[in-house]
């Protein structure tokens, strides 16, 4: 019988290993190759739908079904290595709908600034537009911007709506009690009030007008047009084909099939290399990424504690665990860390906010702030060496919350009872079958006093401020990054592409040299992906507000004291 085991066991490994080798062979065969650049190309850059930051590339979704969405830093990165490519005599982007903050269509709008300083032209090209505020502001970084001749072209402005469920979750029995720590700490008002309170309106018109008066004035300058002009526009809202490029708008109106004659070289059309193929072209083969090494950490969504279950939440341990790694490795010059989180865990961001301050004391550590970075998304940001914001970014929100739902009258309305068992006076405090008491909300705000009394304190030595001072700009008020650097929140307005230059000076490396960037988290392998990694499938999209609310709302079951942003801010 033994015998009969081993040789059974014996069987079973040549299987699994003769499976290996073909499907390696496969890969090899069928796996996507470099791409072959001619001398004269124009990159070709389609940008619509939702935006990540950072994305896991998964092999078995590019082998059987082609081309993955693309990420920030891929079109950061592809824009970085088209600007030194003598191949490369241009870029076109083929705009659509974006479903990303204002922040990261700054973050590529100066990426193609950039690209342009090299002498390289690149061009826009809409079809269809009916509202691309943010889109059109992107666009406007180009030489020139293309519109199909019948293509509608919406600039409406900057607003939206905010919902308000309260009345509607009473309708279902199902109340929301929140304590929280300033007057702006306005995260669950949508569940606890019925419309704006003064101060949140206050902090969502100051918001939205500071991104408004950016966007106009942005536009203004790359337009050659007064803002007066510019805000009239706005106000007619719609313009078709030619319409469009008589008010000022485009440059040109064209077919999809003229598109190729923006770029020529000596009379000779210029070839198209996609975005998607591009990124195969490493950029040490450019002379990019030589040099010494920098570590690029991306934080993404809400902030847990614990281990990162995909690289849409943030998992304290796995954050602190890749900068203390940083820390530790003395091939690494500097800490460049990318943040877009609307924060979550007041522990798991202070746990990580540790890594940061002990990382400081041994080498640069530079923010780098992406659409948001705002209550735990600043507390893990604030210790840093320099802060580095867009104008839109949405940051600050310092402040604490805690709470829950009440589901007793909706209990109630089902039918469903139940008997209670204590060993503790509050130990069932978190219970959703019956109301916070006087004596639980009283102890929730004495929590969460503690809590933001140490936010202050953490605050006001990571930003040399007085405890005052940084209560006073707190009270959980968002600030967009414009309005944070002139309050001392962050230091300097700018990108990824900045930031890395400062992490370069603090660490002592000449502007002129180029460095390798240690990027976490990790691209997972083929055979990684192939069995599984850390792919993150999610085949339900959302509007990104929505999205942003429920990947925040879900915090709740796990965390119970809270350094969150407002769960919805229009900014469309």
């Amino acid at each position: 019988m033994k015998r009969g085991k081993y040789v059974l066991l014996i069987v079973l490994f040549f299987i699994v290993l003769i499976a290996a080798a073909f499907i390696t062979l496969i890969y090899v065969e069928f796996a996507p190759k470099p791409p072959s650049v001619g001398v004269n190309s124009y990159l070709e850059i389609k940008l619509g739908g939702e935006l990540a930051e950072w994305s896991q590339p998964d092999f078995l979704t590019s082998f059987f079904v082609g081309a993955q969405p693309q990420s920030l830093n891929d079109i950061w990165t592809n824009l970085r290595k088209a600007k030194v490519d003598h191949r490369i005599q241009g870029v076109l982007l083929r705009l659509n709908m974006l479903q990303c903050g204002w922040a990261k269509a700054d973050e590529i709008r100066g990426a193609i600034l950039d690209f342009r300083a090299s002498g390289k032209k690149a061009f826009a090209f809409i079809e269809e537009a009916p509202e691309f505020n943010r889109e059109y502001y992107l666009a406007t970084a180009c030489d020139k911007i293309v519109l199909h001749p019948l293509g509608w072209l919406g600039l409406t402005g900057i607003g939206g709506d905010v919902p308000f469920f309260k009345k509607g979750l009473e309708k279902l029995g199902i109340q929301a009690q929140f304590e929280h720590i300033g007057k702006f700490k306005t995260a669950y008002n949508q569940f606890t009030e019925e419309g704006f309170t003064p101060a949140h309106r206050e902090m969502e018109e100051s918001l939205l007008s500071d991104t408004f008066n950016h966007f106009v004035k942005t536009v203004a300058q790359a337009r050659h047009k007064t803002e007066a002009e510019v805000k009239n526009l706005i106000d007619k809202a719609f313009f078709q084909g030619e319409q469009a490029q008589t008010a000022g708008l485009v440059d040109e109106v064209l077919y999809d099939d003229q598109l190729p004659d923006l770029f020529q070289a000596g009379g000779a059309k210029l070839v198209r290399v996609g975005s998607e193929d591009y990124l195969r072209v490493k950029p040490s083969s450019l002379g990019l990424e030589t040099g010494r090494r920098v570590a690029l950490i991306y934080a993404m969504g809400p902030i847990l504690g614990g281990e990162s279950l995909n690289y849409q939440m943030i998992g304290s341990q796995t954050l602190a665990r890749w900068i203390r790694r940083a820390r530790l490795d003395k091939s690494i010059a500097a800490v460049v860390m990318r943040v877009d989180s609307p924060g979550g865990s007041a522990v798991a961001s202070d746990t990580i906010g540790r890594e940061v301050e002990l990382t400081k004391k041994v080498k640069p550590v530079v923010i780098s702030m992406s659409d948001m970075a705002g209550s735990g998304g600043y507390w893990i940001s604030m210790s840093a060496h320099k802060i580095f914001a867009q104008p839109q970014t949405l940051t600050g929100s310092i402040g604490v919350l805690s709470g829950k739902f009440n589901f007793a009258k909706l209990y109630e309305k089902l039918g469903i009872s139940s008997e209670e068992l204590k060993y503790g006076r509050q130990s069932n405090i978190f219970s959703t079958f019956h109301p916070l008491s006087k004596e639980e909300q009283a102890l929730l705000q004495e929590q969460i006093s503690w809590i933001y009394d140490k936010f202050l304190t953490k605050a006001s030595e990571g930003r040399n401020l007085t405890k005052d001072k940084v209560n006073d700009i707190g009270q959980g008020r968002v600030w967009t990054g414009n309005q944070a650097r002139a309050i001392g929140l962050v230091d300097e307005l700018g990108g990824l592409t900045a930031a890395i230059e400062e992490a370069k000076r603090l660490a002592g490396i000449p502007a002129a040299e180029n460095v390798q960037l240690d990027i976490r988290p990790r691209k997972t392998s083929w055979w990684g992906s192939l069995f599984g990694g850390s792919r993150d499938i999610r085949s339900i999209r959302l509007d990104p507000s929505l999205k942003k609310a429920l990947d925040s709302l879900a915090v709740m079951p796990r965390e119970r004291f809270l350094a969150i942003m407002p769960l919805w801010i229009p900014m469309n």
